[in-house]
């Protein structure tokens, strides 16, 4: 009976070696993607799908694991701590934040209760991995946790007629200044009154310092202040800031002798004919800037090695409607746009688009979720495969 057992137990322990030992000749480049229904699909469903997008791959656009979410959620975005070890989920619906440990399989994630933040937005990390930062633009205010507990530490809201926090999106931290940067987008009930400002927070206080008008145009300008994204390693730092309904982008530079930033327009998306501007992201060497906008829907790409005040478009890269959150692979010869905004009408097509990006130009087009009446709402790589430092 004894050696039946051990017999079994051997074969498992064998099976399970094999299925975790990577086959030879066998690529896979794995990222995990949170979707919803597209308007008026029933059952309504929400869930984080880990999907294959390496096109070398077997498995290629293939849908791998299914972990289904509350239908009520509405999942917006996914953020790492610093060391990977924990996954951010921030939704708009019900619930503010999830949490989900990436180093026990199967997944599951974990309802954090934040009682003070409505409509979650976007989560950044202080280097040391020992408090995160919120934006809640339902509540126009900052939440600041705990990273290892995830435990609120406090909130930050501010309506001071020049320092204040009102519809928060981006937000970016650089620890070196002791700086926050946070965008006023639009209110989220009806993408209505839309800011025109950042603002400037002391990241070790919490005190919010000063806001800066990002338009030339009379106010209330609308021009709605969306993404904001350090440039990694500048100096003196700096930081890329997007005009979701200006369709620019500007730059906020540190300076040094009064402590705050200097703003200035550098691209003017209207001129190359694209609108709704949104994500920031940059390759390892800091020398290219990639920025999707998802009307009509471009991946655009940005020779920034010359000067990081005066970004040069190389190629803009027709993707589908909502073109919005991108993945580098680790080798940085794909770029993969997951297309849908908001399931907003003409930016919500559900493909995800994968760019070569040393041909500059479209290698496939990937619609496992479309195909399902599905919109992918956002998409991070697997641990093993992140690599991005800014975000």
């Amino acid at each position: 009976m004894k050696t039946r057992q051990l017999i079994k137990a051997a074969c498992s322990v064998l099976a399970c070696s094999a299925l975790l030992s990577p086959v030879p000749g066998y690529a896979e480049i794995l990222a995990m993607v949170n979707y919803e229904s597209k308007p008026g699909q029933t059952p309504r469903r929400e869930g984080i799908a880990i999907i294959d997008v390496d096109p070398a791959s077997k498995s290629f656009a293939k849908i791998l694991n299914d972990i289904p979410l509350p239908d009520d959620l509405v999942a917006h975005h996914i953020f790492y701590n610093k060391d990977l070890s924990k996954a951010y989920i921030t939704s708009l619906g019900n619930g503010a934040l999830h949490v989900m440990d990436m180093t026990h399989v199967p997944y599951r994630p974990k309802k954090v209760d934040m009682p003070d933040c409505k409509v979650a937005e976007d989560v950044v990390f202080s280097k040391d991995n020992k408090t995160w930062y919120m934006t809640c633009m339902g509540s126009s205010n900052v939440i600041v946790g705990d990273a290892q507990t995830d435990k609120q530490i406090k909130v930050i809201a501010a309506d001071a007629e020049n320092a204040f926090i009102r519809y928060p999106h981006g937000i970016s931290l650089n620890d070196d200044i002791d700086r926050i940067m946070v965008t006023s987008t639009v209110r989220p009930s009806d993408l209505g009154d839309a800011g025109e400002t950042v603002t400037v927070i002391e990241a070790s206080s919490g005190k919010v310092l000063s806001s800066h008008k990002l338009s030339d145009k009379p106010s209330p300008s609308g021009v709605s202040p969306v993404e904001a994204v350090f440039l990694p390693e500048s100096n003196p730092p700096m930081a890329y800031i997007d005009t979701m309904f200006g369709g620019a982008l500007w730059t906020g530079t540190w300076n040094a002798g009064n402590k705050n930033f200097d703003f200035q327009q550098v691209f003017d998306f209207n001129a190359v004919k694209q609108g709704v501007p949104l994500e920031i992201y940059f390759n390892d060497k800091h020398d290219r800037m990639y920025i999707t906008t998802a009307n009509p829907g471009y991946f655009n790409i940005f020779d920034i090695s010359q000067s990081a005040q005066k970004p040069a478009l190389i190629k803009a890269i027709p993707t589908a409607g909502g073109a919005h959150h991108v993945v580098l692979t680790p080798d940085e010869q794909y770029a993969i746009v997951q297309n849908s905004f908001l399931n907003l009408p003409d930016m919500s097509d559900g493909s995800i688009t994968v760019i070569d990006l040393n041909k500059q130009e479209v290698k496939a087009t990937i619609d496992a979720f479309k195909k399902q009446g599905l919109n992918p709402n956002c998409i991070i790589m697997m641990p093993k495969w992140h690599h991005d430092t800014a975000h």
